[in-house]
């Protein structure tokens, strides 16, 4: 398999990146790099993230000042070196066999793009929720009506999709993928369970209004739905996340 570059914005994450990069080192399949973009922060994240460096040359620091999430991933995108580009936040962590399994399935399926299952976990990790379904496989449209796609859960092959950039607005992530499957591509869903994501109560995903709002505006700004399309997506979409996280 060719090496991984792993995807990770940082902003004030002291207190959680740690974990993310050991659940990396922790990873079965060993040829990757994790590039951590310190988003300017206020804490100590740049700080706990050198310690890393210090002892495991894969674990690359790169800082900038605070420019968002989608310029931070920018940011890596620009100094990665890998075929595969994996996405991880720096609150999540990764299960043991997420990279070799993920990569063979992508090997045996000719996959450009995939995303996993996944656990939600609490603020302090003590507490798993229950398994997310994804469906085996999403295209454009299916995609602009649903969330099953977690941004910790997603590898891309670069040789297949070719070149990519992250658009600089809300949920960036969500732009990306929708880029990516405009062009043809279908996203493919591994069935095994291989992240946990981290529910933070300051989150951008945990203010319901505000995620409407930054789903709308991809719909209309960056795909430039007409109206009655973008309400028609927009409706889907919510309710599929309704039937997401309406339990814990």
């Amino acid at each position: 398999m060719a090496l991984v570059s792993i995807i990770t914005p940082a902003y004030k994450a002291a207190d959680f990146v740690g974990e993310a990069i050991r659940s990396v080192q922790a990873q079965g399949f060993m040829d990757w790099e994790m590039l951590i973009v310190d988003d300017g922060s206020p804490d100590q994240t740049a700080a706990v993230v050198r310690g890393y460096c210090e002892k495991d040359s894969r674990v690359k620091l790169i800082r900038q000042k605070n420019s968002g999430p989608a310029m931070a991933r920018q940011a890596a995108l620009e100094a990665a070196q890998g075929r595969y580009i994996a996405f991880l936040d720096s609150d999540d962590c990764w299960l043991p066999e997420k990279l070799s399994r993920q990569l063979e399935f992508m090997h045996q399926a000719g996959a450009a793009l995939s995303y996993t299952r996944f656990r939600r976990m609490s603020h302090d990790g003590n507490t798993v929720g229950h398994l997310i379904e994804i469906p085996d496989r999403i295209d454009y449209r299916g995609l602009l009506c649903n969330t099953v796609i977690a941004t910790s859960t997603v590898i891309v092959d670069r040789q297949q999709t070719g070149p990519f950039r992250m658009t600089k607005t809300y949920y960036d992530d969500f732009a990306l993928w929708l880029e990516l499957l405009r062009r043809g591509h279908v996203a493919c869903g591994l069935q095994q369970d291989l992240m946990r994501y981290r529910v933070l109560d300051q989150s951008v995903s945990r203010n319901k209004g505000k995620s409407a709002k930054m789903v709308w505006r991809i719909y209309r700004d960056v795909e430039r739905l007409s109206m009655f399309d973008a309400a028609w997506c927009f409706a889907n979409y919510a309710y599929n996340a309704w039937r997401k996280y309406r339990e814990f």
